[in-house]
């Protein structure tokens, strides 16, 4: 291991993962070493997108990770069920890991903790320091007390049945099951006729997890699906901020000068949770910027991110009546409004840039919440904030 390099990336999950891919892609002599404390890089997940999410370019450098694809997939609710055209695409940690060990060898250490980080330095559990032009904290998320946010939480179960499953696309979202303790959901992933995930989603106030509630209900699920359990494959839970609105000056004062990526940049679509699309631009950004110094880089995630929540600002407000109307069991119902609409509205709404035509068909019609109920969510958070949208 050298003591310098050009770039030094601190954790080993999917917005660094996808930095370093696109320097092998573009930059293939800089010299780039990957940090991680755990054993394996990369975590136990699958990560998802919709092909509209991505450019053709972009597309084309994360085709030979993808693990599987489908041409469509369904939404089903109490009143309104749909089967949406387009194709949906997911990517294993297990097949991120094996693609980024091959291109990075050597230069991907687990096991390795760092315990003092700086925008040119880091300083290792031993007391090692290792030097760089730049030094990107890609960690996961650090506390958040500049914004008001709620949670999407689950757990998810990847399990091999005794009998074929029959599902031949993704089941997006189910919210026909019992709408506990906020937005409820079963999503369902069907890798092969008898291997599947299923995935129990809340959309909730607090990041709390009943893990053996919601194991029961994954059973309970397969059981009314006449799905024949036989062998848990794994099983990985997830707690995600669904930002409702903040400060995001005092956001980015809190980080200084420090680069950083992913969710400790505070990059992820507001609303459905979705990382590796904007995950996949940010890495476009930094790798238009080398090979540079730390200061640049910094300047050009900031930026990035402060764009990104501009952009966002109506994901935000969407958040709002979410989160703050009616009460937590009807949440659905503004769910199964949005899911009516035209599949192209649907469309931009994953990949997050919806025009003001869009905007007005989420919002027209009889609206799933009162009136009334929005605009004393909207005062609320005016009130704690200063910040509507």
């Amino acid at each position: 291991m050298y003591k310098e390099y050009d770039i030094i990336l601190v954790g080993a999950g999917l917005a660094n993962g996808l930095i370093a891919l696109y320097i092998n892609q573009y930059h293939p002599t800089l010299r780039c070493l990957m940090l991680e404390s755990n054993n394996t890089p990369f975590g136990n997940h699958i990560w998802s997108f919709h092909q509209n999410d991505l450019s053709q370019k972009q597309f084309i450098l994360l085709k030979p990770l993808i693990s599987f694809s489908w041409s469509s997939y369904k939404v089903y609710f109490p009143n309104f069920q749909r089967r949406i055209i387009g194709n949906y695409y997911s990517i294993t940690s297990t097949n991120f890991t094996r693609y980024l060990t091959n291109i990075m060898g050597k230069n991907l250490l687990t096991t390795t903790k760092v315990i003092h980080i700086t925008p040119t330095k880091v300083i290792l559990e031993n007391n090692d320091e290792i030097h760089a032009k730049v030094v990107i904290d890609g960690r996961g998320i650090r506390s958040m007390p500049y914004f008001q946010v709620g949670y999407q939480v689950f757990i998810g179960q990847e399990w091999q049945l005794s009998h074929p499953h029959h599902l031949s696309q993704p089941i997006l979202m189910d919210a026909t099951v019992d709408q506990q303790e906020g937005y409820h959901f079963i999503y369902i992933l069907p890798f092969n006729n008898k291997r599947l995930l299923i995935e129990d989603t809340y959309y909730v106030n607090q990041p709390i997890l009943n893990q053996i509630k919601i194991r029961k209900n994954i059973i309970k699920y397969a059981q009314d699906h006449n799905w024949k359990l036989n062998k848990l494959i794994r099983e990985e839970e997830g707690s995600l901020p669904i930002i409702l609105s903040g400060d995001i000056n005092m956001f980015w004062k809190q980080q200084g000068n420090q680069p950083c990526s992913g969710l400790r940049a505070g990059i992820l679509h507001f609303t459905t949770g979705y990382s590796l699309p904007i995950a996949m631009s940010l890495a476009e950004c930094i790798i238009g910027k080398l090979p540079t110094n730390s200061f640049v880089i910094s300047q050009c995630i900031e930026m990035f991110a402060r764009q990104h929540w501009h952009n966002q600002r109506f994901f935000r407000f969407l958040n709002r009546i979410l989160f703050l109307t009616d009460h937590p069991k009807q949440r659905w119902k503004i769910i199964q409004h949005f899911y009516r609409l035209d599949a192209d509205l649907i469309s931009r709404f994953y990949f997050g840039h919806l025009r003001l035509k869009d905007k007005i068909c989420i919002l027209y019609g009889k609206p799933p919440v009162s009136i009334n109920k929005v605009l004393r969510a909207l005062l609320r958070i005016n009130h704690s904030t200063g910040n509507i949208l």
